[in-house]
């Protein structure tokens, strides 16, 4: 028999087998989630404004409070910073300033009125300023 490649040879799609229908159809009626449900997820997950380890550290440290309030301020101060197009902005909050990566909804650190010696912060975008 000849070993060679043979080109333009019609590929003829394989056959499942009984058992593999079966388990098919079992996977396909099982209870783990769809694609929609965990887009759902990740979606509605998305709006949650997390904090990153430094900023934790910072808050802890400098004995900042974070009141539900307050929190509602700062997730309504991100959104709006979203909102006019901002990557990375300082949303003040009450006297504290926090430094927040609006793309990836999370709070980068805190610094309080008392923890403000120079007043100087860099690479933002933009500034909200919340009542």
């Amino acid at each position: 028999m000849d070993n060679r490649l043979k080109i333009n040879q019609p590929i003829q799609p394989l056959k499942r087998t009984e058992q593999q229908n079966n388990a098919a159809q079992k996977n396909k009626n099982s209870d783990s989630p769809s694609f929609k449900d965990i887009l759902g997820e990740k979606m509605n997950g998305k709006n949650k404004l997390s904090f990153s380890k430094h900023a934790q550290k910072r808050i802890n440290s400098r004995a900042i409070p974070v009141s539900k309030t307050e929190l509602d301020k700062l997730s309504t101060g991100v959104e709006k910073a979203r909102n006019k197009g901002a990557r990375d902005s300082l949303v003040m909050v009450n006297d504290v300033a926090y430094i927040v990566s609006v793309e990836n909804n999370t709070v980068v650190t805190a610094v309080d009125e008392a923890s403000m010696d120079d007043n100087v912060f860099t690479n933002i975008d933009s500034a909200v300023f919340m009542k």
